[in-house]
């Protein structure tokens, strides 16, 4: 938290009101991000729920919203294709998966601004505002009436059009942007999926007119929302995801009538909603996560603590990977998986602290076997470490 709470929010904020052990926080933020706490059987409404789930690494998202569902991968493809979830840059510059309901009142928030961040970039690539109206133009045109195309085709139209030169080294960085640049004007987002590629769609085809809200209200209900799905979590974590600023989130929290509460973990102040505690009812003992899992990667300060022979060592995650994640187990960051698919057959090759014991394997087993469910395919399993062989899921 900064040093100093903004005086114009001073005397709203709620005090802290208790202390919390590392273990309890995590325990809670298990159960309340629907890991351990009952599960939401529809996977429209983890979406909802959630906000926004980050979805670069879209296999390992759907599977993150489904271990809050129950639900397999055919199942949460089938909503993305009926339209309840889109995929989009939303938020900050990168994929997420965001509730249909939500998409336009989030895109008036915060849209403008995560553009504005990227104008230095634009001017590198040589996109410009006569470009982007061109480009709006060709969209709106080329996807009218629910005719989805994918990336690739896109780029192809953008070719012909001569928008964009496919010869040139930066063909591909300029497409994306032109596309981004589309879905923060909320002008396109994911339409149904074409074999395993996302296609687009213009927003106004197949997302709802929703009601609009004004700056106030829209933060407001944005960190209601987040602490709610997310908590107990610091303000710096809420600045990381939702760009917002520190002033902001501690108005809205300031303007929420005690219901956000504040907790003391070790030097740090979470936030968290008052009476609003999920128990476990799924208790996992081990979890194999998605990097961009929205348990993992939201808490950069106070997350799952390392065993002092984990794999990785100590050494800083790197969020540009793709395709795996970390073994949790005992609320303890304990390794790493990483998933391949092969025709029929999944692969999960795990790489654990050797402290890991023989029951938390098994436990950890039974977490990949929970992947391969999801996904219909037949599960293997491989060790990285000495002593262990290949075997079925």
């Amino acid at each position: 938290m900064p040093s100093r709470t903004p005086r114009a929010v001073a005397s709203t904020a709620p005090r802290t009101t208790r202390r919390f052990s590392l273990d309890d926080v995590l325990a809670r933020r298990l159960a309340t991000q629907r890991l351990t706490g009952p599960a939401l059987r529809n996977p429209a409404s983890v979406v909802r729920e959630l906000v926004c789930v980050q979805a670069q690494d879209a296999p390992l998202s759907r599977y993150s919203i489904g271990l809050r569902s129950g639900r397999t991968d055919a199942e949460v493809r089938a909503v993305i294709d009926a339209g309840e979830i889109v995929r989009t840059h939303i938020l900050r510059p990168t994929w997420h998966y965001v509730s249909a309901k939500d998409l336009r009142w989030i895109l008036e928030l915060t849209s403008t601004k995560q553009e504005a961040g990227l104008a230095a970039r634009h001017r590198q690539l040589g996109i410009d505002e006569a470009l982007i109206d061109r480009t709006m133009d060709l969209l709106r045109e080329r996807l009218n009436g629910r005719n989805f195309a994918t990336r690739t085709e896109l780029g192809i139209s953008f070719a012909e059009r001569r928008l964009v030169d496919r010869g040139h080294d930066l063909f591909g960085q300029r497409v994306g942007h032109l596309l981004m640049i589309a879905e923060f004007r909320a002008l396109i987002c994911s339409g149904p999926m074409i074999g395993n590629d996302h296609s687009y769609a213009l927003v106004d085809d197949v997302v709802p007119r929703t009601r609009s809200m004004d700056r106030e209200e829209a933060i407001c209900e944005l960190v209601k929302r987040f602490v709610a799905s997310h908590g107990p979590v610091d303000i710096r974590d809420i600045v990381r995801w939702s760009r917002l600023t520190q002033a902001e989130i501690m108005g809205a929290i300031g303007r929420a009538d005690g219901r956000i509460v504040a907790s003391e973990v070790g030097e740090d102040t979470l936030w968290f909603v008052r009476r609003d505690r999920r128990t476990p009812t799924r208790p996992h003992r081990a979890l194999l996560l998605s990097r961009f899992d929205e348990a993992y990667l939201t808490y950069l300060r106070s997350g799952f603590p390392r065993p002092a022979d984990h794999p990785g060592g100590h050494a800083a995650e790197r969020f540009a990977e793709a395709g795996g994640g970390p073994v949790i187990c005992d609320l303890r960051d304990v390794g790493t998986w990483k998933r391949t698919v092969k025709g029929p057959v999944v692969h999960v090759s795990l790489s654990l602290a050797r402290a890991v014991d023989a029951d938390q394997r098994d436990a950890i087993e039974a977490a990949a076997d929970r992947l391969a469910d999801f996904t219909g395919l037949e599960g293997r399993i491989s060790y990285a470490d000495v002593g262990r062989t290949s075997g079925q899921v």
